[in-house]
């Protein structure tokens, strides 16, 4: 009978030990996926002041869009945290989506050279943001599949392990943009 008992004991302590290390690995993948896209999006942060610049000096009366891009970028980027950086970043997608469609009704501006080298190079990140948030929203939903499912939602509720964010699009990016002049 003792047996029989420690040998129950055994397995359910094994239970609890492999969903918890599944857990971990999970939320490590999503870290991981984290940082590969945030590489990417640090460099379309980085690259966004030098294209309102260029776009500015031929479209200043669209001063609103200008400022609204600035104004989400005037947090420091490596103190924000994983939710900020996607929440701003999801609103910083749609200020560039605007300014490309300011810069489009500006001939004048598509043919300067400094423009063309800088959307080529916001069309390069892009790319590369959009394989990086497939890959991280991919393991998020394995993880906030196996926070929420049973048993091992006991499990994470024990040790904290909470559902991650996915990177989601906005309102603003769901629908097409109209610029009035």
């Amino acid at each position: 009978m003792n047996i029989i008992i420690v040998a129950v004991g055994v397995v359910i302590v094994g239970l609890l030990i492999f969903a918890y290390n599944k857990a971990i690995e999970l939320r490590n993948y999503v870290k991981e996926a984290f940082s590969t896209m945030d590489v990417y999006l640090k460099k379309r942060w980085d690259l966004v002041p030098n294209l309102i610049e260029v776009v500015k000096s031929y479209a200043a009366h669209e001063k609103e869009v200008f400022e609204q891009v600035t104004k989400l970028r005037s947090a420091n980027y490596n103190k924000l945290k994983t939710a900020q950086k996607i929440d701003v970043n999801e609103k910083l997608s749609a200020g560039v989506s605007h300014l490309i469609a300011v810069a489009e009704n500006y001939p004048e501006i598509k043919a300067n050279q400094n423009y063309a080298l800088l959307m080529t190079q916001l069309a390069e990140v892009e790319e590369d943001i959009a394989n990086a948030r497939k890959y991280y929203n991919g393991t998020v939903r394995e993880l906030n599949t196996y926070v929420e499912t049973f048993p091992s939602n006991i499990i994470c509720t024990l040790f904290g392990i909470k559902r991650a964010k996915l990177f989601e699009i906005n309102e603003s990016e769901r629908s097409s943009i109209k610029v009035n002049f």
